[in-house]
């Protein structure tokens, strides 16, 4: 009896052994509605694409970081912008109703002029041009439109960046429209001209009365299209230089932005703007969705065949 006692007890503690890992199956059966929950919670909610964070299915903007997670649609053409966007790229509309084009200044809704910039909500025609425009440059011609454009441009221009900018693009102009040689016969008929200048010019001076004139030789500009290239070049490295120090930086108003992107462009080269938005090349910064995130602009030339499209 006793052996069987004892043989019913050795078989009871060996049944009763697995009991911890049976208590570990119930906390994970515990923690399973837990992770349920969450990723439900996941599910339902709007993730970031920035920084991770789930946000509320109706947010547009992260709670977090505070970037735009959702998309809107523009007014006029029905296109997906970004909520932050004021300009549609699609059908190349201002979208905005609480604030002024120009400036950058809240509006209610109701007026017809901007009471910061006196700006027409319609828009404002260029002299020039005769274009319409929704910002304080016209968009196709560059022209200032509003007396605060008028007064970036003036202040830009005392700027010592600014003024060896546009000395540069003097120089380039003319490597542009310069002529280069295009045979060897063209450099041996231009020497021949200099030859007969030179005789011209010593006659003339004996004529005169002057026995031994000295006949100065004239200042060729022109050169072989390798040479030609090769000071281009150089031209353009100088300008980029100089157009990455007046880059726009990251900004709160898109108005702003804008403003100063056509203040600071030079006239007489051919540029396109390049922003941080989508990296797009545009014609102007007047053709981004949202020039507050920075952009600059950069030398074409017009030998380039680089395609610009506002609509990118």
């Amino acid at each position: 009896m006793i052996n069987d006692n004892n043989s019913n007890m050795d078989r009871t503690q060996r049944t009763l052994r697995p009991q911890p890992l049976q208590k570990e199956k119930v906390l994970q059966h515990e923690d399973q509605p837990m992770q349920m929950q969450q990723q439900q919670q996941q599910a339902g909610g709007k993730k970031c694409p920035f920084c991770g964070s789930v946000n509320d299915p109706e947010a547009m903007f992260c709670a977090q970081c505070g970037q735009p997670i959702s998309k809107a649609s523009c007014p006029h053409c029905g296109a997906e912008i970004d909520p932050d966007a004021d300009f549609c790229e699609t059908c190349h509309h201002y979208i905005r109703k609480d604030v002024c084009s120009f400036c950058g200044a809240h509006l209610s809704g109701n007026e017809a002029y901007c009471p910061e910039c006196g700006s027409p909500r319609g828009g404002l025609v260029c002299p020039t041009c005769h274009t319409l425009n929704e910002f304080s440059f016209c968009k196709k011609c560059g022209t200032a439109l509003t007396e605060e454009a008028r007064m970036m441009v003036k202040e830009l221009q005392r700027n010592p960046d600014y003024q060896s900018l546009m000395e540069i693009v003097q120089d380039f102009a003319k490597l542009e429209n310069a002529l280069p040689y295009n045979s060897e016969r063209d450099i041996l008929r231009e020497q021949m001209n200099i030859k007969l200048r030179e005789r011209v010019l010593t006659l003339l001076a004996q004529d005169e009365g002057i026995e031994n004139p000295v006949i100065s030789k004239p200042e060729s500009k022109r050169m072989t299209k390798e040479e030609l290239e090769e000071q281009r070049a150089a031209k353009i490295r100088m300008l980029s230089a100089i157009l990455d120090k007046l880059a726009v930086p990251t900004t709160t108003s898109p108005a702003k932005a804008r403003n100063f992107a056509m203040a600071s462009k030079p006239v007489g080269v051919r540029l396109a703007w390049v922003c941080n938005y989508k990296h797009a090349m545009h014609s102007s910064p007047c053709g981004c969705a949202k020039p507050q995130m920075g952009g600059k602009w950069v030398v074409l030339g017009k030998n380039n065949n680089a395609e610009i499209k506002d609509d990118k």
